[in-house]
């Protein structure tokens, strides 16, 4: 048996530091790192897709800034939809819902990253820090509100989660250009069969929590329709990159092919369907397909410019 004294001098110390860490990683929640991290790699396909050479710190200044504006983004976008979290069920052990996290913790929390972030970029250079700072007040001040009002929240969401490509784009030239434009198309057009597909099995929540997704403010027919519209564009705008000298053989073929596989998917969504035909099984695929396509894509696009 250990002697009650020496238990409780050894927990006395624990217990402060158990819960410093539970809030540490709360508020590394709060940042949502897997997407960030998503985020960092489409910031590098413009970096290297670029003309030209950044310097080492304009690089490492632009990565951590990015990283951190996302987080600042994320956090405040929980903050503010603390209350719509704790209604659904995917989002209400977020640590916010679950009363994990005191809400002004996580709004200090928020801006302190951004106002660490945007000057971080602002250091890089004008267009760098201009591109960082709109990324953060659409997601922020128009894009959350908005979802509470209209469908079309998910096209001006889409605005600030397609501009990291072009921050990587104007570290390395300082402006925008034509290979930055279009990873900025190409991952706007990604996110709205992506998010659409999640408004298709999950309207009874959206609905409940008062998100007015297209699937709630227009019926689960319009969402397949959109699914299937924005997936084509998406794969049109991917076979682009080619043509303009941004991407060789290998990531052309490889595009063609998932891109087929993505529209002959997305397609059947709205394609006369039997009674066996089960809506939320199918955007489940088109969700699960989305991800990887992207990923896949982005890392053979920079693969393939390697040795150019």
């Amino acid at each position: 048996m250990v002697p009650s004294e020496l238990v409780a001098v050894s927990d006395t110390p624990a217990g402060p530091r158990a819960g410093a860490v539970a809030v540490a990683r709360d508020l590394v929640a709060l940042t949502k790192p897997r997407i960030t991290a998503l985020v960092l790699l489409t910031e590098a396909a413009g970096i290297c897709l670029s003309p030209g050479h950044a310097t080492p710190r304009a690089l490492a200044l632009s990565i951590l800034g990015t990283a951190l504006v996302v987080g600042s983004a994320n956090a405040l976008n929980m903050w503010w939809e603390r209350d719509v979290d704790a209604l659904m069920t995917r989002t209400r052990r977020r640590p916010l819902p679950s009363g994990r996290l005191s809400p002004d913790l996580a709004l200090g929390f928020g801006l302190a990253l951004a106002l660490v972030s945007v000057p971080l970029l602002f250091c890089v250079n004008i267009t760098t820090g201009l591109l960082g700072l709109m990324s953060l007040v659409t997601y922020v001040a128009v894009y959350t509100p908005l979802k509470r009002h209209t469908y079309l929240a998910l096209l001006v969401g889409a605005v600030p989660g397609a501009i990291p490509p072009l921050l990587g784009w104007a570290t390395v030239t300082g402006a925008l250009g034509t290979g930055g434009l279009l990873l900025f198309a190409f991952l706007f057009l990604w996110q709205v069969p992506h998010f659409a597909a999640i408004a298709v099995f999950r309207a009874d929540e959206y609905g409940r929590a008062g998100l007015q997704v297209v699937s709630v403010q227009h019926g689960e027919r319009a969402a397949r329709k959109m699914i299937a519209l924005y997936t084509a564009l998406l794969v049109a705008t991917s076979l682009l990159f080619a043509p303009f000298g941004l991407a060789g053989r290998v990531y052309e073929s490889l595009a063609f092919v998932s891109g087929a596989l993505f529209v002959a998917l997305a397609v059947r969504g709205v394609l006369p369907n039997g009674a066996r035909f089960d809506a939320h099984r199918w955007a489940k695929r088109v969700f699960a397909y989305s991800i990887p396509y992207l990923a896949v894509l982005l890392g053979v696009l920079l693969v393939d410019r390697i040795p150019r």
